[in-house]
């Protein structure tokens, strides 16, 4: 009976997100502080009900309930019970779940988190997030029903897990990205709600810049995770391939990362409201493109869930309401609010607005390459592929450009500066930032080429740059907060401008037949096949190849694994590690007859890097939030927006 008590809690909480969008909205306009008052607990309400039917799910899960069609197509009786916890975000039906719950609970935070807002603003935002809500239950239950039952035949064991699948980057990965894809709504439904009253201010960007920044963080860590987990599970030695389904992930962090930065400047300067305001709706539309992307069929990627037209379909037109309704609306209210500040054409305001429009248009590249080959197919035109030849010719000239921009922007002042006194502040970091870029690589390899000089000088100018104005700043009394967060998180953009950097450039790559005793060179590293041992594991047999890194004779192993229950093997890499670099090497095809195995080695510098800049940029972000000193502040200005 659970199951149905979870489908029935869907329903309920269907029927909450409605009553949660029309009465709060229907009392602003009558100026009813009843029904204005009633949307906290239609918000609450409607978000236990989500919460409790995916529980539900998840036990149906741990509980081998094969009866339901999600779970005997998604799990087994000899699944570890780690992989059968996960499991229930594995695939379409039970992401889209795990989706409206992280909605539920971003819904209830603002809920609970929103005491210093008025009333009627507050009204107007919970009655934003309910209608989102709202329209994705509605592709729960009329599409994605997880809680379908077997009428007959109802299996024994399950078909088992993807073996892609089952790996724990499956726990980290998607929750935290999806807290990013969600966390967006909130920033969306503070700007129409800002929107429909008809006043953006310091105020509304002070109170929406610490979601927004939970949602960038969030965001972050997923790529970051993602990338990591793509790197050691999938044995290709890849970090990041221009997937469709990367490319998602990526749009809507490029715009959130611009809207921090405006919501910044219209805080402290008064300045960008429309803009901000535009692109806190675009980041919002770009996390459904995704989910419309992964969710609709028209693609084809490891990353992929559905393949259901009609469901590709209905997210199609919930996008299409979404930018239609709040266009209209930015469309019909950005003239009365005004851009706010004026400034000059040399100040901090204006090259924050130029890193803006560069985040705008590597947006734009990227969802030219995502969308255009999409467009072509469905129009019966051709069908080609967008791969990284196109990215890397579009975007990396382009975000180099950023690079600069982002050096510069430290060292300029607010409103006004001259072209002499930004040129004093900067040319002697950039001149040893060059002087670096083309000596320590040629030192360290005896090879030079203009692609590392140019990534490592714009790295490493950053980081100097934004030392040097945080250093400027402390010793005149003026290191706040916000202000380590920034510098944490640009330094973490160049350190992993330097892990893209060297592992691109100085990556070597070899493939190779091994039989135990055979030693393989790869980068001028030894790498010698040890033994060859099998085991089996609770749904898996697996062969384990030791292999040894010479001359520090360090030990690691590298698996081929078959799955009896799908008929799948999978290879896991083995990775000796460092600070500096990774030997990675993944098993290819077995010949019985004489053991021995197709291995592929790669050397990969500076890989890590990447991950770690990643890390250091979400830090950033999470000691920029400053929640408590922000809400703190606002509850002493009462009535933020009317």
């Amino acid at each position: 009976m659970l199951p149905e008590f979870g489908h029935y809690f869907l329903i309920l909480a269907l029927l909450l997100a409605f009553l949660q969008c029309i009465l709060p909205l229907y009392g602003c306009m009558r100026q009813d502080a009843t029904l204005i008052h009633a949307v906290r607990p239609l918000a609450i309400g409607q978000s236990l009900f989500v919460i409790l039917s995916f529980i539900i799910l998840t036990d149906a899960f741990l509980a081998d309930d094969f009866s339901l069609l999600y779970v005997a197509a998604h799990s087994n009786t000899h699944l570890p019970f780690f992989y059968k916890l996960t499991a229930s975000w594995s695939a379409h039906e039970g992401s889209l779940l795990l989706w409206v719950t992280i909605l539920a609970v971003w819904t209830m935070l603002v809920a609970r988190f929103s005491d210093t807002l008025s009333d009627t603003f507050r009204a107007r935002v919970l009655a934003v997030m309910g209608a989102i809500s709202f329209g994705f239950l509605l592709f729960l239950l009329f599409t994605s029903n997880p809680f379908l039952r077997l009428l007959a035949n109802t299996p024994l064991d399950g078909q088992d897990l993807n073996a892609l699948l089952q790996d724990p980057g499956l726990v980290i990965h998607p929750p935290m990205l999806y807290m990013g894809y969600v966390g967006t709504s909130v920033a969306f439904a503070f700007a129409v709600a800002a929107l429909m009253a008809g006043k953006l201010d310091a105020a509304w960007a002070r109170w929406s810049l610490p979601w927004t920044l939970a949602a960038w963080c969030f965001l972050t860590y997923g790529i970051t995770s993602g990338s990591w987990w793509s790197y050691r599970d999938l044995g290709w030695g890849g970090w990041w391939f221009w997937d469709p389904v990367e490319n998602a992930s990526l749009m809507p962090w490029l715009l959130t990362t611009a809207l921090i930065h405006s919501l910044r400047v219209t805080e402290k300067r008064g300045a960008f409201k429309n803009w901000t305001v535009l692109l806190a709706i675009l980041a919002f539309v770009l996390s459904l493109l995704g989910t419309f992307l992964v969710r609709s069929g028209i693609l084809t990627s490891v990353h992929a869930f559905a393949v259901d037209p009609t469901r590709g379909m209905f997210m199609l037109e919930f996008l299409g309401i979404v930018i239609f309704l709040s266009l209209t609306l930015y469309a019909f209210r950005a003239p009365v609010i005004g851009q706010g500040g004026q400034f000059s054409f040399l100040s901090r305001e204006s090259l924050l607005l130029s890193n803006n429009l560069l985040l705008f248009v590597l947006m734009a590249t990227v969802l030219l390459g995502t969308l255009y080959p999409l467009i072509l197919q469905v129009l019966g035109i051709a069908k080609i592929s967008v791969g990284p030849p196109y990215f890397n010719a579009v975007f990396v000239p382009i975000f180099c450009l950023l690079l600069f921009m982002m050096s510069v922007a430290p060292a300029c002042t607010w409103q006004k500066m001259s072209v002499k006194r930004l040129w004093q502040r900067v040319w002697s970091s950039f001149l040893l930032s060059v002087i670096a870029a083309i000596s320590l690589p040629w030192l360290i390899t005896q090879q030079l080429s203009l692609s590392v000089v140019v990534g490592f000088t714009l790295a490493l100018w950053l980081i100097m740059s934004t030392l040097q104005d945080l250093w400027l700043r402390v010793r005149q009394g003026l290191g706040a907060q916000h202000l380590w967060a920034m510098s944490l998180a640009h330094i973490g953009v160049a350190i992993t401008v330097l892990g893209v950097t060297f592992s691109s450039h100085y990556s070597e790559e070899t493939s190779t037949i091994m039989t135990v005793g055979d030693v393989a060179d790869v980068g001028g590293y030894d790498i010698r096949l040890l033994r060859l041992s099998r085991e089996t594991g609770s749904n898996y047999d697996a062969v384990l190849a030791h292999f040894e890194l010479l001359p520090q004779h360090k030990v690691f192993t590298a698996e081929k694994r078959f799955y009896p229950v799908s008929g799948s093997v999978m290879s896991l890499p083995g990775i000796a590690m460092n600070f500096w670099r990774d030997i990675y090497l993944a098993l290819g095809a077995e010949n019985e007859a004489n053991q021995s195995f197709e291995v592929r080695l790669y050397k990969k510098p500076f890989v890590r890097w990447i991950w770690a800049g990643g890390l250091l940029m979400m830090l950033g972000g999470v000691l920029g939030m400053r929640t408590r000193h922000r809400l703190s502040h606002l509850s002493r200005k009462r009535g933020f927006v009317e």
